[in-house]
């Protein structure tokens, strides 16, 4: 019988979803969902929500596929980091064996770049890719990695599990358990406990960036398989060993060849010669060329003999003996019986009828001559029937014993009822067993179970790891293995594929493909520039457009715009962050031709300057300039912006047109000088006429105002304009000495030479005399006292002396009197 973990497999859900809490702790369900409903808002359950959809996006943002690496040095295989790991592991054997048979080496060269390539080996256990960081397990049948972790558990959950369905005493035997990919069985003694290098020589070997992830660095040397002496010459790595490269020396497969040196790992060769040993039929010799081992079968047909000699046939020269159909029929050596054996070899043998016999129930033995038949005893004939509780109760009797008919009382099989029936009637109820089967998923319902209910003979069809098959294994309790498919990932054009494990297609990135993109170009271009292949929409096409503009001859110079990314602008508002987006944002769309901006030389409508000008706006432009011509009034030129002008035959092109301005500009003319009015003709040739305004001017002594004609004022000297300006009024200015200017109204400052007559007193006032107003002012003392004036004052001193001194005799007796009263 085939153990237990053959026959049920391994499943993934009920063997991690047997694990539960303790028990004292546990809540039912509904106190749990009332306390959070208690404790928690609908706007904190909002927020929990919210926080754990977006550490989702942002895990799925981060996720790094199995063909992307974290860790992944180069992207070439042959040259950068993981090329040189890769020469270094394998220069030993290339070294020794040479360039020419290094494709002995593609097998572990597959592992190798396995390994080198982050994500490329995968746990099928947990369905993980296998970090060069990670403690890892490999199998010594398969090859295949594990983590040392997952593989520990899996051999624990194995044993328990057949433990607890074959041994009865649970715990007291040693059953192995399977490797998971290759099903190759392992004692429990030799589970993982710790983490080696490939070659089991150094435990927990560091990881190193130059090294091969998981490989202590050091020779293999672990024995060929199949063994030959000799050891493995690589560095420690993963997967089967090469074939070995030693030099020995053989002879050929027959033996005849002398011996030639050959590589130990094909040491077996032909020498190609005609065998030529004797066949087992001693007839024919071996027509094969030189070869290991046996010869094969005779192939040739010869006429035979059967064993009795009786018939002759062609047959297979290799199988010389056969047996016709026929009873042998010779006489035997009692003379009275014939042989009665098929075709045969060698003597019949005695006659089974002689010697000492026995009735039919054995009590009784007599010596009869062959021809008498042994008669029965008449004794009862106590033979155990069939049931195995009785014994035969009729006389001594040939042939077989009849059925037990004795009735009993029988139990069912399950044990609830009894009842009366014949011995050898089974008595089985109608109940049906309610007892749960091993699985653990499905009842007996069995009818009449005696208890030991049958393993559950329905298929598990739970779904792997994988996601894609279901457990084709029966119905099983604990993990279903892992899932054994291989699924092939190709790139976009199919030609590079890689294999990876089931259920990891969908995470793994396409291989990359050195061939060309094949892809039909989405754009009108017959042909897409080239470019590798590769998974998803080719990249936006470059290419000029050149389709023919519409309106003109020229082609459109613009990159491809047939697929163009355009933002969705009437995308409907999403209720909130639960919501998914039924329009993408950015869509891609052809977009029109842009403008044709092939530069057309092109004059201007006032024909100023000739300028390149836009394909789609060609034609008469304005230059933006003044139009420049001159005018009917021979002064202004047009100051319109440059427009048409209706050409004349034989016209000087600088006069103005039609369609140029009329002058509205009065007569800008220079004036005569002084004169500060406007001409009153408009804007016109020749000279201006005599300006006749009355011009309103001051007169020098600023009182009287003066009307003179412009021209008059303008064309007289600087005398005129003075005598012009002048009212012939005395001037009212006085000057320094006080007296009014004797000079009729003038210009410029007054004359100070007075001619005013001025009187003069001595300074006793006693004589007078005249003199003109500047020679006063010019001249001192003029006047003076003579002896008669000197006489006088003498004689008024004199008086005013006595006059004073009377006073002061007066006041003194007034005093006197004042005070003698």
């Amino acid at each position: 019988m085939d153990p237990a973990w053959r026959q049920r497999g391994r499943g993934r859900g009920q063997g991690r979803g047997q694990i539960t809490a303790n028990p004292s702790t546990a809540r039912p369900p509904g106190a749990v969902g009332s306390e959070v409903r208690g404790a928690m808002s609908s706007q904190s359950r909002f927020e929990e929500i919210r926080k754990t959809d977006q550490a989702a996006a942002q895990r799925l943002a981060t996720e790094t596929h199995s063909s992307s690496s974290e860790d992944e040095d180069d992207v070439s295989e042959d040259g950068g980091k993981r090329g040189q790991i890769l020469q270094s592991a394998l220069s030993p054997y290339s070294s020794h064996t040479g360039d020419a048979d290094i494709r002995l080496l593609e097998k572990t060269r597959h592992y190798l770049h396995e390994v080198c390539q982050s994500g490329g080996v995968t746990c099928l256990i947990c369905i993980a890719s296998v970090r060069r960081t990670q403690a890892v397990w490999s199998c010594v049948a398969c090859y295949c990695i594990f983590h040392i972790t997952c593989i520990q558990k899996w051999a624990k959950d194995s044993i328990f599990l057949v433990s607890s369905v074959t041994d009865e005493d649970f715990g007291k035997k040693d059953h192995p358990w399977p490797c998971p990919k290759c099903r190759y069985e392992y004692s429990p003694h030799q589970t993982p406990t710790r983490y080696y290098c490939y070659c089991g020589k150094e435990a927990e070997p560091a990881p190193d960036p130059w090294l091969l992830p998981h490989s202590c660095g050091q020779v293999c040397e672990r024995e060929f398989k199949p063994s030959c002496g000799h050891r493995c010459l690589l560095l420690c790595h993963p997967g089967p060993c090469p074939p070995c490269p030693k030099m020995v020396s053989v002879s050929c497969l027959c033996g005849k060849s002398s011996r030639v040196p050959r590589r130990c790992s094909a040491k077996a060769w032909s020498c190609a010669q005609i065998c030529r040993r004797t066949l087992p039929c001693r007839i024919h010799t071996c027509a094969n060329t030189c070869h290991a081992g046996d010869c094969a079968p005779c192939p040739r047909v010869s006429l035979q003999m059967c064993a009795c000699d009786r018939q002759r046939t062609e047959r297979p020269c290799a199988s010389p003996e056969w047996h016709c159909d026929q009873v042998c029929g010779r006489p035997l050596s009692c003379g009275n019986h014939t042989c009665e054996r098929v075709c045969h070899t060698g003597v019949c043998g005695e006659c089974p009828r002689a010697g000492n016999r026995s009735c039919s129930c054995g009590k009784t033995k007599s010596v009869l001559p062959c021809t008498v038949d042994v008669p029965t005893c008449g004794d009862t004939c106590g033979k155990k029937l069939d049931c195995g509780l009785h014994t035969c109760s009729m006389r001594c009797h040939r042939g077989a014993c009849e059925t037990c008919r004795q009735e009993v009382e029988k139990t069912c099989r399950c044990g609830r009822y009894s009842k009366l029936l014949p011995c050898h009637k089974e008595y089985l109820c109608e109940s049906k067993c309610n007892k749960t089967r091993a699985c653990s998923r499905h009842q007996c319902k069995r009818k009449c179970c005696p208890g030991s209910c049958p393993p559950c003979d329905m298929s598990c069809t739970r779904m792997l790891g994988c996601r894609n098959h279901k457990c084709p294994s029966v119905c099983h309790q604990g993990s279903c293995y892992p899932c054994p498919e291989m699924v092939e990932v190709r790139c976009d054009c199919g030609s590079t594929v890689i294999s990876v494990p089931c259920g990891r297609e969908k995470s793994t990135r396409p291989p990359r493909c050195k061939q060309l993109c094949r892809k039909p170009a989405l754009c009108h271009h017959s042909s897409q520039e080239q470019h590798r292949c590769h998974s998803g929409p080719c990249p936006l096409c470059k290419q000029p457009c050149q389709r023919p503009l519409a309106g003109c001859v020229h082609l459109c110079p613009a990159p491809c715009h047939d697929q163009v990314l355009v933002k969705v602008t009437d995308r409907a508002l999403l209720a909130g962050p639960w919501e998914q987006p039924s329009t993408p944002a950015f869509v891609r769309t052809a977009l029109p031709c842009p403008s044709c901006m092939e530069p057309i030389p092109t004059a201007c409508l006032g024909e100023h300057e000739v300028s390149p000008v836009p394909c789609h706006t060609r034609g008469p432009f304005s230059c933006g300039r003044s139009c420049g011509r001159t005018l009917a009034c021979g002064n202004h030129s047009c100051s319109l912006e440059c427009h048409h002008v209706t050409a004349v035959p034989n016209s000087d092109k600088t006069k103005a047109s039609q369609e140029c301005e009329q002058c509205e500009e009065g007569c800008l003319k220079p004036r005569p000088v002084g004169c500060t009015h406007p001409c009153a003709l408009p804007c016109h040739h020749g000279n201006c006429p005599p300006c006749r305004l009355m011009v309103r001017q001051r007169c020098h002594c600023k009182i009287s105002s003066l009307y003179i004609e412009c021209v008059k004022f303008t064309s007289v000297d600087e005398q005129g304009k003075q005598l012009l300006s002048s009212c012939q009024n005395q001037c009212p200015k006085q000057l320094g000495c006080g007296h009014r200017c004797k000079l009729l109204c003038h210009p410029d400052e007054c004359d100070q030479s007075c001619s005013q007559r001025v009187k003069l007193k001595c300074p006793c006032k006693r004589i007078k005399k005249e003199f003109p107003c500047s020679r006063v002012r010019s001249e001192m003392d003029l006047v003076v006292c003579d002896e008669t004036c000197r006489e006088l004052q003498k004689k008024h001193a004199e008086v005013t002396h006595t006059y004073t001194c009377w006073i002061s005799g007066s006041m003194m007796s007034v005093v006197v009197m004042r005070a003698a009263r």
